[in-house]
């Protein structure tokens, strides 16, 4: 109640004063000018053309076409007619769902009569991040609609800082899946980046793509230079390329730019975090097949942070049978960190298989980490196992201080028998 108080009715009372207003004002212009727009309708919409490595004469001539058109009918704009009744539910609804619900049936409706009536409902909204779910669908349907003046709108009207960027995505993602020749015309045309091949417009352009023509998205981000473009549009043709499956997914990562380590193994994460919630073994025989770098390491850590949680024994057991010995060591420490903070004494079981070894040293350094806060006794005897001096003795001090926290003469008892002397 209290958040309705503080949030929803200062919300509801602003929708309604706005709407109220247009209904005084009938026939007047709106004071909004939402820029150059586009001289198609829905129906008018022409059939969507081939993407292309580059706009092409005609592409270029559409969109100064569509501009002109924009600037010509400017003069001719017909009032804004009665608010629509999805509209008013808005602001008669007296819940967050039913207002929402509302909002969701008048962008589904949006057309050139009603633009600035849904552009008022959006605007009544509290700015910010806060409002990023509304902003794509109003962003979405006006691409449909109008994507020249959903451009200006947001290029004139929204927050610099926390809104701009994403609204302006979002239209060209929306334009892309309709028109992608004319999308990626308006992109090149409109780059302002320092660097012009590293081109923020194109994460748009690529993230509209993935949804409709992957290869045609994969093309685009390929050709792109290291930057901050490659990097925002990586994670959307993760999304997709996970959504094909295992063998689709790990194609696609198999052309990734070997030399950018850094993006291929936030890429491979990416991938990994997605296959596995939906295929581990899938996902398992693709990092045992891998080397032991970064990458491989990313993708085992997604591996078994699923794995663990659905089926230990069963991970434990593919972890053991590894044969890298390097990734396999690595594949130990990663799972004793996850196994023994849901059953140390199966973890404990487990890691007895296992003689000493230099090998094993970090994994058995990594299980007393663990548990030195619940058992601080069994870390050291844990510790004294480990057969590299330095590693020994830094895993066994590590013991200690746990151990003094919760039974210091016990610890001190401990010490004086074992010659550690407590340091000064």
């Amino acid at each position: 109640m209290k958040a309705f108080l503080k949030i929803g009715l200062p919300w509801a009372l602003s929708l309604g004063l706005v709407f109220y207003l247009g209904l005084q004002l009938g026939s007047r212009t709106s004071e909004l000018q939402l820029g150059e727009s586009s001289h198609y309708h829905k129906s008018e919409i022409p059939n969507k053309p081939k993407i292309t490595s580059s706009p092409s004469e005609n592409t270029k001539q559409q969109v100064k076409e569509n501009s002109d058109s924009a600037k010509s009918s400017n003069s001719k704009i017909q009032p804004s007619p009665p608010l629509p009744p999805n509209l008013i539910r808005i602001m008669q609804g007296s819940g967050i769902i039913e207002r929402m619900g509302a909002y969701l049936d008048a962008v589904r409706a949006m057309d050139r009569s009603n633009v600035q009536d849904v552009v008022a409902a959006f605007e009544a909204l509290p700015k910010g991040y806060g409002r990023h779910l509304e902003m794509k669908l109003l962003m979405r349907s006006w691409a449909d609609v109008d994507p020249l003046g959903a451009l200006a709108y947001a290029n004139e009207v929204l927050d610099e800082k926390s809104e701009r960027r994403f609204g302006v995505s979002e239209i060209l993602a929306g334009w892309a899946n309709r028109d992608p020749d004319a999308a990626l015309a308006w992109a090149k045309a409109n780059n302002r980046s320092e660097n012009p091949e590293d081109n923020p417009l194109l994460v748009g352009i690529i993230k509209g793509l993935a949804e409709t023509n992957l290869d045609s998205a994969n093309g685009i981000f390929l050709s792109l230079p290291d930057g901050n473009a490659r990097w925002q549009a990586s994670s959307f043709l993760a999304q997709e390329y996970s959504k094909k499956g295992t063998q689709e997914a790990i194609r696609w990562a198999n052309q990734l730019p070997k030399e950018d380590l850094r993006l291929r193994e936030t890429i491979l994460g990416q991938l990994a975090s997605r296959l596995a919630r939906r295929d581990i073994s899938g996902t398992a025989q693709w990092v045992s097949s891998m080397e032991d770098d970064k990458a491989s390491r990313r993708v085992m850590d997604n591996l078994l942070t699923n794995w663990v949680s659905q089926d230990v024994g069963q991970a434990s057991e593919w972890v053991t049978a590894l044969k890298n010995e390097d990734q396999k060591t690595y594949a130990m420490k990663q799972l004793t960190a996850r196994w023994s903070l849901m059953d140390p004494v199966s973890t404990a079981q487990w890691l007895n298989q296992f003689p000493p070894s230099e090998k094993l040293d970090p994994v058995v350094g990594e299980f007393v980490t663990r548990i030195s806060a619940r058992d601080p006794e069994g870390a050291v005897g844990w510790a004294q196992s480990i057969l590299d001096p330095s590693a020994k003795d830094k895993a066994i001090k590590k013991a200690l201080s746990a151990w003094d926290r919760t039974d210091p003469k016990t610890a001190s008892e401990w010490r004086r028998t074992n010659g550690y002397l407590p340091e000064k």
